[in-house]
């Protein structure tokens, strides 16, 4: 039997990117759990903003707290266009879209049979 998803049962890491991306007032969050499903990461967590100004503010103050976390991002691409920033940070990936590019790319139904939280 599969677990259920659940705020308590995301890894502190992943719940302070969630806390922070809010804060920011980011929209439509998900968090797919891979686990097991994906040799690369953990959890996806997926979010948009309204504005390219809007995602960089949402990336640049998450990398911010989870530093004050000692955590930093292996990699962080798509910040030049802010259509699609990708911040990985090993066992978790933030993918913040526009909305357009989030509508399109439907990470969440790429991988429809993972577990997913709603935020």
């Amino acid at each position: 039997m599969e677990k259920k998803l659940t705020p308590q049962s995301l890894p502190q890491s992943v719940q302070v990117a969630i806390d922070n991306i809010q804060a920011k007032k980011g929209q439509n969050i998900v968090i797919l759990d891979l686990r097991g499903k994906s040799s690369f990461t953990d959890y996806f967590v997926i979010v948009h903003g309204n504005t390219s100004r809007q995602n960089m503010a949402i990336c640049e103050s998450t990398e911010k707290r989870l530093k004050e976390e000692n955590l930093r991002a292996i990699g962080i691409e798509g910040t030049e266009s802010a259509e699609w920033i990708l911040m990985d940070y090993g066992s978790f990936v933030i993918h913040i879209f526009s909305e357009r590019a989030y509508e399109y790319y439907s990470l969440d139904k790429l991988w429809g049979d993972s577990p997913k939280l709603y935020c």
